[in-house]
Parts: structure tokens; sequence; C-alpha cells
């Protein structure tokens, strides 16, 4: 591999496993911390950016670092650019990690570039606490200038939903300044003249499906990893599951990418990976983007691995040290379709109980392919989940399988296993087709 070692901010979730993974080939350290744990997420209270990139600047050269990555859409995409930057190493420019992490001056650059694929916007006139301007026209689409998890993001139906959606005590106006804060910052200093990133965005209501389009960008060159469908739960705006391989068609594909590369070009961005978020009606072939993240989309890259062997986060860290990604990432095909399902509750009195041990042992024996993560919530940490997100997620499981219906076979024999509830929702199911590789191993009891 690349000589040198590898620096990963923010290294969570997805992120920490497949680096762990990867660690002994590329070498890579570690650095940045948790914003949902106590008591990492208490350094939020001095957070600075450009201070945490001084820091890891000064250590560079003694720990061997020749290269950063970062898939961490609140601090480690910018944090990432900023070092890549002081150090003149391979990364995504500050400016296209800005303009596409700040939604409303993305929004003006899309009208721009690609009006055709643009929301309808504009930018709430009432900063935290104020009262909502009268007038507004409902429903609408509410969305934070700068945030990420979709926190504070959703349809509301009146002026009376939309004031109570952004009222904040004291603790959680805290939580959402520091939060916006060291964006603000960098964002003042390098896209003069643009709006405050301290606000709210409001939208069009969007019909459609819902997709991620992931690739990368080498050399000012666009290549495209795969489309990913994002099934919601009925009647809400909660993911319940991303499932791969896409149903679009392929010459939908291709206009999606089409306009990805647009705007990418528009901003600079000319390095790095990225993902797109779009709607696409089939009645009418509209396509509307939702947002452009400037960086991989960890929990996609998972499903890639899975159905096509091909091993983006490797991609990723070849690409931070200036290489093509491409044979970094050749890997194993192990599943015709591969999901990630989001369980959550609706109801802040009917969480469902969390497995314990045994139940998790059980889970990891029978599935060994799988991958789980549990996300308890109690008290103020799960009233926020509510307020902010309307529900409560509280896990996650990865799964392949031999085509779709083996795939949700799996799924809910795993719930049994769990004790959760089976989301099922039938008419995305095709009608079982010969399976394209052996059906994934498992461990029956």
């Amino acid at each position: 591999m690349t000589a040198g070692r590898t620096l990963a901010l923010f290294n969570f979730d997805w992120d920490r496993e497949a680096f762990d993974r990867l660690a002994p080939a590329w070498g890579i350290d570690s650095a940045g911390f948790d914003l949902f744990t106590f008591p990492s997420y208490v350094r939020l209270a001095w957070f600075d950016l450009n201070r945490f990139v001084d820091g890891l600047a000064r250590q560079a050269r003694r720990r061997g670092w020749r290269a950063v990555v970062s898939h961490h859409e609140q601090f480690g995409a910018l944090a990432a650019a900023l070092l890549a930057e002081r150090m003149g190493w391979p990364g995504t420019p500050v400016r296209a990690v800005l303009a596409c992490q700040h939604k409303l001056h993305a929004r003006q650059v899309m009208q721009q570039v690609c009006p055709e694929a643009n929301i309808g916007f504009e930018p709430l006139a009432a900063r935290y606490g104020e009262p909502i301007p009268s007038g507004l026209h409902y429903p609408v689409f509410v969305k934070p200038v700068k945030a990420a998890f979709s926190v504070l993001a959703r349809t509301v139906h009146s002026h009376a939903e939309l004031t109570a959606m952004t009222r904040f005590g004291p603790a959680e106006q805290w939580i959402i300044r520091r939060l916006v804060e060291p964006f603000e910052r960098v964002s003042r200093a390098r896209l003069p003249g643009v709006s405050s990133a301290h606000g709210m965005l409001l939208e069009a209501p969007v019909h459609g499906t819902q997709h991620n389009l992931d690739g990368w960008v080498h050399r000012g060159q666009l290549h495209l990893l795969g489309v990913v469908d994002a099934l919601m739960y009925p009647g809400t705006e909660a993911f319940m599951r991303f499932r791969y391989p896409t149903r679009l068609p392929h010459s939908v594909q291709q206009r999606a990418a089409a306009i990805a590369e647009r705007f990418l070009q528009a901003v600079g961005f000319d390095h790095g990976f990225f993902n797109m978020e779009f709607f696409h009606e089939a009645s009418t072939g509209s396509l509307k983007v939702i947002e452009f993240n400037p960086r991989l989309a960890s929990q996609m890259a998972d499903l890639y691995r899975r159905v096509d062997g091909l091993d983006a986060h490797a991609g990723s860290l070849a690409l931070a040290h200036g290489e093509d990604p491409r044979a970094s990432m050749r890997g194993v095909r192990t599943a015709g379709a591969a999901a990630s399902f989001v369980f959550r509750a609706f109801d802040v009195d009917v969480v469902p109980e969390m497995p314990g041990a045994a139940r998790e042992a059980a889970f990891r024996a029978t599935y060994p392919d799988g991958w789980l993560a549990v996300m308890p919530k109690t008290g103020r940490g799960l009233a926020r989940d509510f307020k902010w997100l309307g529900s409560h997620r509280y896990g996650v499981m990865h799964l392949g399988g031999a085509d779709e219906h083996d795939l949700h076979e799996r799924y809910r024999r795993a719930c049994r296993l769990l004790g959760w509830p089976v989301a099922d929702v039938p008419a995305v199911l095709a009608p079982p087709r010969p399976s394209i590789v052996s059906p994934v191993p498992e461990v029956l009891t």
C-alpha cells in the first residue's frame, strides 16, 4: 500500500468498523470525538475547527501522516478538507465542502446550474426562538441550513406546527449553536457574502421515491459507485431501510449522474467521494435534488461491498493519497441483494425493549455476515429524538441475501431473534427471481 499513515477523523460506526478492518494494510490513526455519547460530547463546549486542525497539523510529521480522510458530515469532512489544504495533501477543496454543506447556498448554486432539478426554497425569516412570520404557504418542508442526520427536518402543515418545532429550551439552543458555530466560523471566512448557517430553510414539498447516488471525483472526472433506494415507514418521512440494488431505470440513474456532475463542477468539487440524495417521480419523470453530501455515505458503502464487491472505504483511503481508487476497491461479492434496516419507534411510550447480551450473541452467531448497532436512549435524550427527528432510531441492522426475497426472510428471522418488530412492506418486494450468487450462510436455531 501507499507509504505513510492515514489519519481518519471522527471515525465512528460504519467507518470505524471498516477502517479497523483496513488498518493493518493501510496504517490508520484516528482523531475526533463522538457527538452522541457522554462525556465525549462535552468537547462541543470549546470545539473550534481551526484550532482542531492546527493541533493535527503540528502532529502530522511526527506521526507520519501523509493523508487524511473523513466521512463524518457534521465536522469531519470539513476538518479533513482544511487539514489536507494546510498540509498540501490530496483532498476535497474547502470551498466545495462548504458549498455542499450550506444548504441555502447549495440551493442557490443549483438554481443557476441545474434549475430543473432544484426545489422551490426560501430562508425562514426568523432566528431561533423568534416569532414565525405570517403569510407562509403550508405544507412546507423545513430543515436547518446546516445540520446532519435529518435533525429538525420534516414537513409541517401549519403556522402552529412550525412554531412548536422551532421553539427550543436553553439546553437545546446551546446544543444547536455549538453544532453549527464551528461551521459558521469557517464559512464566514471562506464563502464571503454567504448567509448565516444559524437558521432554517423552507422548501416546497416534493413527491416521489427517494434515492442516493454515490460516487467519487478523481482528477476532475466523476465516477459512479451506484444508486441505493431509500424506503420510508408508511405515512412518515422517516427512513425504514436502504435497499440495493436499485429499482431505478438506468436512464434515470444517468440523468441523476449528469445533474451531479454539473453541480459538483460548479462548486469546484474536483476530488473526493460524494453522495447526492434525490427524489424521482415516475409518473412525470421529475428528478429533484434533496442535497449533496461531500463525503462517502458510509451506511450505503457496506451495501456496495456486499452486492458488488466494491470496498468504497478502501477506495477512499487510496483517493486520500491521490491514487485512483478503483484497484483498491476490488473485492468479493457475498450477496445478490443487501439492505440497511432502520428500527424506529414513533411513540415515546412504546419503545421496544433492547436485546440483552444473549439475544445479541444469538444474532451474531446466526448471522456472522450481519452488522448490528443497538442505540438505546432514555430521559432527555429520548425526548430530544422525538422532537428533533419525530421518532427514535433505536437500532440499525445490515444483512445480505441471495436475492431480495431471501434477504427479507433473513430479516424477519433476525427480528424474531432480537425481539424487535418486523416492518413489512410487501409492495416493495419484487417477485422471486433466480439467484445470481449462492445463498448467504447462516446458522439456524
